[in-house]
């Protein structure tokens, strides 16, 4: 990873919106580097869908509940003061996840370990199967290898840029992007579900969704499924603490009207109270679809054009969550990360996809942290329960109406039923039952319909589909988990990276090797 160091010899007035994980990261490296930077949140709070949340007794991380490639954060915390382990601690997730089926049968995966993963699968399944998912590890490795400077790391501006590559056509061959992760082909249906699974980290169905999303299977093994004490959400509090540090000056319930042109140039913001910022760059941590067709009302071509790539990519998946607390009982302790399987994958895709309704018997994930800091009253459990959902939306040929607070009510009493059938005790020890669909989702951090990831990986062209980092309009950069590299702590981590680079002038790591 390439950096910035020293003070820029003409400072400039940044302004950024939006205090997602994304933008403050952005503005603390602008910052650091001396420039004047101002910061304007819609929200009271910093973290954009990055969040702890108390209710009562009970904490809950609410958006990410997982952080990956962690070395992403000790860079930007190194590079803005002080190092990462001096503001927050870092707790091991082990086992990394807890894979249950219909049928009864299930597999713990070890954190940073594929020996014990492996023979978890031998013992769970068989040996064919452990060497299934090994090799299948081995490929999903050489992808990451390939794609991580290139794809991951570095401004994508064209697929022509990659083709100047020096060794495109062994890259093209590993890389395999017309592949989908059905593609793997892994004839055990166990493994295949979590295969599956990948393409859903990023709002995709598998069934499009590329290959190359297997690396992240590799990437959780390899760099370690991780959980902050006081929870995931905590990092967007100590983002914000940094921001200040290095002058970013934060500012909370003020949301952006639109983004100001001159001709095609950014000239600054107006605030919905009618005050103007002037700025000499923009960056955007918004949701790409809304920053270009809410807050900018330029009609020019290179405007259009944005707008209608856009358009083409598929929206991700919603979610519709639970958060749950349990006072204190004989129940069995579930481990961090709980994953309940349904008999059959593909309809939860084609209710999400195709029939835009909810999953009658969906994929439930179930959070929760052995984390004491996590609740006020020893004995007493927080669970955040996440299914996929389709997103909201009026028209039923683009989503559901998730409006209706009775079918929701509903709807949480059949997940909690298709949880209990799996053995886990939840109704005897209630304590707490809030139901978050994503119309709530969608209300809260401005994310269209509800979808958690902007838009799906779905098809080969999905990536370069994806808002630049570098808008067309002149000093209007975005960033965030709706522009490239795309959704998660890590990659918007790196794409607040990639746009503090490309203002300071910063060469990637492909622009100084080729």
């Amino acid at each position: 990873m390439t950096g910035h160091v020293g003070k820029v010899k003409e400072p400039k007035n940044i302004v950024v919106i939006g205090a997602g994980i994304g933008g403050m990261c952005a503005a603390a490296r602008l910052a650091r580097a001396g420039h004047h930077v101002s910061l304007y949140e819609a929200s009271n709070l910093p973290g954009g869908k990055c969040r702890t949340e108390w209710i009562g007794r009970y904490a809950f991380d609410t958006g990410p509940s997982l952080l990956t490639i962690p070395a992403v954060y000790r860079d930007f915390f190194q590079r803005t003061g002080k190092q990462m382990g001096f503001e927050m601690e870092l707790l091991p997730v082990d086992p990394s996840f807890d894979y249950r089926f219909h049928d009864g049968k299930g597999v713990q995966f070890s954190n940073l370990s594929r020996k014990k993963t492996l023979a978890a699968i031998t013992e769970s399944f068989d040996a064919e199967a452990a060497t299934q998912w090994d090799s299948t590890l081995q490929r999903a490795e050489r992808m990451w290898d390939v794609s991580r400077e290139p794809f991951v790391e570095s401004e994508l501006r064209s697929p022509l840029s990659l083709l100047k590559r020096r060794h495109i056509f062994r890259d093209l061959r590993i890389i395999a992007p017309r592949a989908t992760l059905r593609d793997f082909g892994l004839s055990n249906p166990y493994l295949a579900k979590i295969m599956d699974r990948y393409a859903t980290y990023s709002g995709s169905d598998p069934r499009k969704a590329p290959a190359v999303l297997s690396t992240i299977a590799f990437i959780e093994e390899s760099f370690g499924a991780w959980h902050i004490k006081g929870g995931i959400g905590t990092l967007s509090q100590h983002i914000a603490n940094r921001c200040e540090k290095v002058g970013v000056e934060m500012h909370y319930g003020a949301p952006v009207q639109s983004i100001n042109m001159r001709g095609n140039k950014a000239t600054g913001i107006t605030l919905v109270t009618g005050e103007k910022i002037s700025a000499d760059i923009v960056i955007s941590n918004a949701d790409a679809g809304f920053t270009y067709n809410t807050l900018i009302s330029s009609k020019t071509h290179k405007v259009k054009k944005v707008r209608k790539q856009l358009s083409r990519l598929e929206p991700s998946l919603a979610g519709f969550s639970l958060l749950i607390g349990l006072r204190p009982g004989s129940g069995e302790k579930l481990s961090h990360h709980t994953i309940l399987f349904p008999e059959d994958y593909d309809a939860e895709f084609d209710a999400i996809f195709t029939q835009k309704k909810p999953v009658e018997k969906p994929t439930i994930y179930i959070c929760t942290p052995d984390d004491a800091t996590m609740v006020k009253s020893e004995g007493h459990e927080s669970l955040f329960v996440l299914v996929n959902a389709p997103r909201h939306s009026l028209d039923a040929s683009e989503g559901f109406d998730w409006s209706d607070r009775n079918f929701a009510q509903k709807y949480a009493n059949s997940i909690i039923d298709q949880i209990e059938s799996q053995g886990i005790a939840i109704r005897d020890r209630l304590d707490l039952l809030e139901i978050r669909t994503p119309l709530d989702l969608q209300n809260s951090v401005n994310a269209p319909g509800g979808s958690i990831y902007g838009t799906s990986s779905n098809g080969p062209r999905a990536a370069f589909l994806r808002a630049k980092n570098r808008s067309p309009i002149k000093n209007l950069y975005l960033v965030g988990g709706s522009a490239h590299p795309g959704g998660g702590l890590p990659l918007v981590g790196l794409s607040a990276e990639i746009v503090a680079n490309a203002i300071l002038n910063v060469p990637s790591a492909s622009q100084s090797t080729h």
